[in-house]
C-alpha cells in the first residue's frame, strides 16, 4: 500500500471496493433493474395509518363484487366457525381425577342459555354463534374485529353482562389526544403506556361514512373512550408493536383488480365479436336508421342488427377471437396468485376440482386446514377464553351460579375446553383405517380423533350408551355389539379393499 493510499483510506476519500458489494444481498443492491423498486424503513403503525382506511374501502368493494374474494371470505367464516365453536366444561371433582358432571352440566346449559340473542348482545340480534361468524369474517375483510363488553344485565339475561360488536372504522386511526399518563402515546386510535400495553381506544360516537341519516345519539361528544379492560381488540399481528390490523387482501389487491379489468374487456370484446351483423350503405346520405338521434349516430352494438353508413364510409371489422386460448390460462394464474396470498388453495377458492387426483386434494385441504386451525385457536384464546372468564365471573359475584370454592380456585373453573368444527374425511376408508392403526399404536387417542372431525369423545360414549340401553331393551343386538374374532374382522376390512380373495377365504374357512 502506498503513502497516497494510506493517506485517502485516513481521511475516509478511497473509493469501496466493488468486492464488497458482491459480497452482500443482492437484494438490497441498486441497480437498473432494481432502481423501480420502492421501500420504506416505516414501523408497521406508520405503514397502516396512511393506509388502513382505503385499504379497508377496497377490501369491502372487492368482497361486494368480486367472486373470487366473496368466496374468500365466506370460506373462512365456513372453515373456522361452521355451525359454531361448542363449551365444553372441564371442572373436576375435588377427589379423584373424574370430572364432575353436576358442575359441567349447569356452566354448559347457563352458558348456552347466556349466547341467545336476547341475553348476550346489547341490541337483542345477534347470538353468540353470530358474534364469531362476524368476527371471523371482519377480520378477513376489515383485518380486526372489536366488541365492547358492557357490564349489565339485558333482555332475559340474569348474569351482568353484554358484548358490543363496534366496526373497525369506528376506532378512529387519525385521534391524536391528550393521554391519561405521561410516557403514553396514541397509536392508530389506541393509546398503549410505556411497554406497549393498550390503555384506552378512541372510538367514534357515528360512523365516519354513515352521512344518510341525521342526527346522533351523543351530539356533543365526537369520541367515546373506553378503557383496555372493556374492548375486545381482535387481529391477527404481522409484525411486533403492531397496534391496527390490515385485510387479509392487501397483498392481492392489485392482481384481483387487473383481473377484473382484463375479465370485463374479454367480455365486452366477445359481445361486439357476436353481435356485428352487417353494415349497409345508403347513397343518398340520409341518416335513417333507429340509432340516430338529433341527426347524430349513437354507436352501439346489439345482437341482430345492421348498421347504416355514409357515402364514402367503410369499415374494417377487426378479428375479434375472444375469449382467445390465453384466456383460461391467464384466468387460473391470477387466481392462483389470489389464492396464495390470501391463505387458501386454488380449489377452495375458485371452486374449480377439474384437474386434482385424491393425493393433490388432500394436500391442498390438509394444508387449508392447518390455516383455519391456527384462527380457530387465536379466536378462541382471544375471544372465547376472555368472554368466559367475564361471563363466568359475573354469573357467580350475581349468585346465578353458585361455586363456594371459586374464589379460592378459580382455575378450577376457568380452563374449559372449546370444540371448533372439524372436517370430514376425503377418503373415509383409508383414513379411517390410517387413525385406527395410530390409536392401536399409541400416537393418538380416541378424543384426538373425534376432535379432528369436530365431534366429542364424552358426547360419543354418552350417545353410544344411550344407543345399546335401547337396543338392549328391546332385544336388538347391534352390530358393535356382535362377538367377532380378530380373523373376521380382518376379513371384513379385507373385503372392503377386495371382495374376491375375502371370500375365497372365508369359503375355506
Amino acid at each position: 500500500m502506498g503513502i497516497r493510499t494510506s493517506i485517502m483510506n485516513f481521511l475516509g476519500l478511497s473509493k469501496p471496493n466493488p468486492r464488497m458489494f458482491r459480497r452482500g444481498y443482492t437484494g438490497a443492491m441498486v441497480s437498473r433493474l432494481t432502481s423501480d423498486w420502492m421501500s420504506t424503513q416505516a414501523s408497521a403503525d406508520a405503514e397502516i395509518r396512511g393506509n388502513l382506511r382505503r385499504l379497508r374501502d377496497r377490501s369491502r368493494e372487492m368482497v361486494r363484487n368480486n367472486p373470487y374474494a366473496r368466496q374468500a371470505k365466506r370460506t373462512t367464516q365456513i372453515n373456522v366457525i361452521g355451525t359454531g365453536i361448542k363449551l365444553q366444561s372441564q371442572v373436576l371433582q375435588l377427589r379423584g381425577n373424574r370430572r364432575d358432571n353436576r358442575i359441567n352440566n349447569e356452566i354448559e346449559q347457563k352458558w348456552s342459555y347466556w349466547t341467545r340473542p336476547n341475553a348476550c348482545d346489547c341490541s337483542g340480534r345477534y347470538s353468540f354463534h353470530d358474534f364469531e361468524w362476524l368476527a371471523s369474517g371482519a377480520m378477513c375483510e376489515s383485518g380486526e374485529a372489536l366488541f365492547r363488553i358492557v357490564r349489565r344485565a339485558f333482555g332475559e339475561s340474569k348474569v351482568p353482562l353484554a358484548l358490543q360488536m363496534i366496526e373497525s372504522d369506528l376506532l378512529d386511526e387519525s385521534y391524536s389526544g391528550d393521554t391519561q399518563k405521561k410516557g403514553n402515546e396514541w397509536r392508530n386510535g389506541v393509546e398503549v403506556d410505556e411497554w406497549g400495553r393498550p390503555v384506552r381506544y378512541a372510538i367514534l360516537t357515528r360512523h365516519p361514512g354513515d352521512t344518510f341519516f341525521q342526527g346522533s345519539p351523543v351530539p356533543d361528544r365526537k369520541h367515546v373512550f373506553l378503557p383496555a379492560d372493556d374492548v375486545i381488540h381482535l387481529f391477527m399481528p404481522e409484525r411486533p408493536g403492531q397496534n391496527r390490523g390490515v385485510p387479509w387482501f392487501h397483498s392481492v389487491m392489485a392482481d384481483a383488480h387487473q383481473l377484473q379489468g382484463y375479465e370485463e374487456a374479454a367480455v365486452i370484446r366477445a359481445r361486439a365479436g357476436a353481435s356485428i351483423m352487417g353494415f349497409i350503405t345508403n347513397n343518398e346520405g340520409e341518416l335513417i336508421a333507429d340509432d340516430v338521434e338529433n341527426s347524430e349516430r349513437i354507436s352501439e352494438f346489439s345482437p341482430g342488427t345492421f348498421k347504416y353508413l355514409s357515402p364514402g364510409e367503410s369499415v374494417t371489422v377487426p378479428d375479434i377471437d375472444s375469449p382467445d386460448q390465453q384466456f383460461e390460462m391467464f384466468v387460473k394464474n391470477k387466481v392462483r396468485r389470489f389464492a396464495s396470498g390470501f391463505g387458501c388453495s386454488y380449489e377452495t377458492l375458485s371452486r374449480d376440482f377439474s384437474d386434482t387426483n385424491y393425493s393433490s386434494s388432500r394436500l391442498s385441504l390438509l394444508e387449508d386446514r392447518e390455516h383455519w386451525r391456527v384462527v380457530q385457536k387465536y379466536l378462541i384464546d382471544n375471544l372465547h377464553n376472555r368472554v368466559f372468564r367475564e361471563w363466568l365471573n359475573l354469573a357467580v359475584l350475581s349468585g346465578y351460579c353458585d361455586f363456594p370454592d371459586y374464589e379460592l380456585r378459580p382455575e378450577r373453573y376457568l380452563s374449559p375446553r372449546w370444540m371448533p368444527r372439524g372436517w370430514s374425511w376425503v377418503d373415509p376408508l383409508k383414513e379411517v383405517k390410517a387413525y385406527r392403526e395410530a390409536e392401536q399404536a399409541g400416537y393418538m387417542t380416541k378424543q384426538q380423533i373425534i376432535a379432528y372431525s369436530g365431534g366429542d369423545f364424552d358426547d360419543n360414549v354418552s350417545e353410544l350408551a344411550r344407543e345399546q340401553k335401547i337396543a338392549a331393551d328391546a332385544g336388538v343386538k347391534l352390530d358393535k355389539d356382535l362377538d367377532l374374532t380378530d380373523e373376521d374382522v380382518q376379513l371384513s376390512l379385507l373385503e372392503s379393499e377386495d371382495p374376491q380373495p375375502a371370500r375365497r377365504k372365508r369359503s375355506k374357512k
